[in-house]
């Protein structure tokens, strides 16, 4: 007897992405050839030096910077930690003075606390409960000694879009550098760096349908930043490592496809289907976390009240998705995001993620919103 195979459903795109054909079809010939070193003066060299110089600039055209700007990482983590401890150690100052918000991603926090121990001093901003950090808290947080604002475009667990422009007028009317950790945006919504205001910006590969492992930080002309990795004079002088030229390709063809895909209009269609299906069947059984309108195209963030987001998705296995609280010995923790969000337990705990792509589809939807209907009546 042979059994139906159950269809999987993927929306957890904020997780990570697949690679996307076109990525994997530049990547292909770049396994063999050019196997050279890119620092090589020779004809080995030359057409890696070249690959990589493609792959730079097809960045710097979504992010609408100069080539010279954008250094290839290992992927946001990296990112995010050169931007925070790059412009610590260059500044040198004791007693340097770091603006960050509670609901960063902890590429940003944990290094936070480690120049915490090093003689930073760190203030940690609130967000209010739509999860956005107001500009007027930001101002009055400035002292002489700030070096650095790093405030996120986009929330990786709600999608709530940061007031980055405001921050940047800020920022720049007192001398101060701003990062912002972009891993959720790029190739999502608009990027430009000019248009931002940034003077740092991180990418993570792999949320762009690249391949994980590799990542990017634009650097404004005139920034200075200690190297995270000392060694010979790779990128620039800015990162020691011989350069990934299978991967800098890799990243350079997600950038040059995303273009097309910047504004998600598909996707924030389906998510406001998905959105309306859900009120449709559990009405204010439902309640949507992060902000109404100003969050990434792809982004849903719901709690079924009074339910445990773990449960549901434990009964609808087909679908891979993401909770905003961990359940420890039957209680629940909210997530430290919900938590800044002052997201009350009870609906904190049913909080789910549903992040879409590019491949996501109406039939999708529906079958998700009708196997919720099931798994929430079953735990009634």
């Amino acid at each position: 007897m042979t059994t139906v195979q159950e269809t999987h459903i993927y929306l957890d795109f904020n997780a990570t992405t697949p690679i996307a054909p076109e990525v994997a079809a530049a990547m292909s010939p770049v396994m063999t050839e050019p196997f050279g070193n890119p620092s090589s003066q020779h004809w080995a060299g030359f057409p890696a030096r070249e690959a990589v110089d493609k792959a730079r600039g097809q960045v710097a055209a979504l992010l609408g910077c100069t080539p010279s700007e954008v250094i290839f990482t290992s992927g946001g983590s990296e990112s995010n930690n050169h931007a925070l401890k790059g412009v610590f150690f260059s500044q040198g100052r004791p007693g340097a003075h770091i603006i960050t918000t509670q609901v960063e991603h902890p590429a940003i926090l944990s290094p936070c606390h480690f120049l915490e121990r090093l003689g930073a001093t760190v203030t940690y901003l609130p967000v209010d409960r739509l999860g956005r950090v107001d500009p007027d808290d930001v101002q009055k947080a400035l002292t002489p000694r700030t070096i650095l604002i790093s405030v996120m475009h986009a929330n990786n667990e709600v999608g709530t879009l940061q007031p980055i422009c405001d921050i940047s007028r800020i920022a720049h009317e007192r001398g101060v550098l701003l990062h912002t950790d972009a891993a959720q945006s790029v190739g999502k919504i608009p990027t430009r760096v000019d248009q931002l205001g940034v003077d740092l910006l991180s990418v993570a590969g792999h949320k762009l349908y690249a391949p994980k492992g590799i990542g990017a930080l634009y650097v404004r002309n005139g920034v200075r930043l200690e190297p995270l990795i000392h060694g010979a004079g790779h990128e620039s002088g800015r990162r020691a490592g011989t350069e990934n030229i299978l991967l800098d390709v890799g990243l350079g063809a997600a950038c040059a496809l995303a273009e097309s895909w910047v504004g998600m209009e598909p996707a924030r269609q389906l998510r406001d289907l998905f959105w309306e299906l859900l009120q449709e069947r559990f009405g204010n059984r439902v309640a949507l976390n992060g902000h109404p309108d100003e969050r990434l195209p792809n982004t849903l963030n719901v709690s079924f009240l009074n339910k445990a987001g773990t449960e549901i998705l434990d009964r609808i296995e087909s679908v891979a998705a993401s909770t905003g609280s961990a359940c420890h010995s039957g209680s629940v923790e909210l997530s430290p995001v919900l938590k800044a969000m002052n997201i009350p337990p009870e609906i904190g705990m049913g909080a789910i993620r549903f992040s879409l792509g590019r491949t996501t589809t109406r039939d999708e939807i529906e079958t998700t919103v009708s196997q919720l209907t099931d798994a929430v009546s079953r735990l009634a």
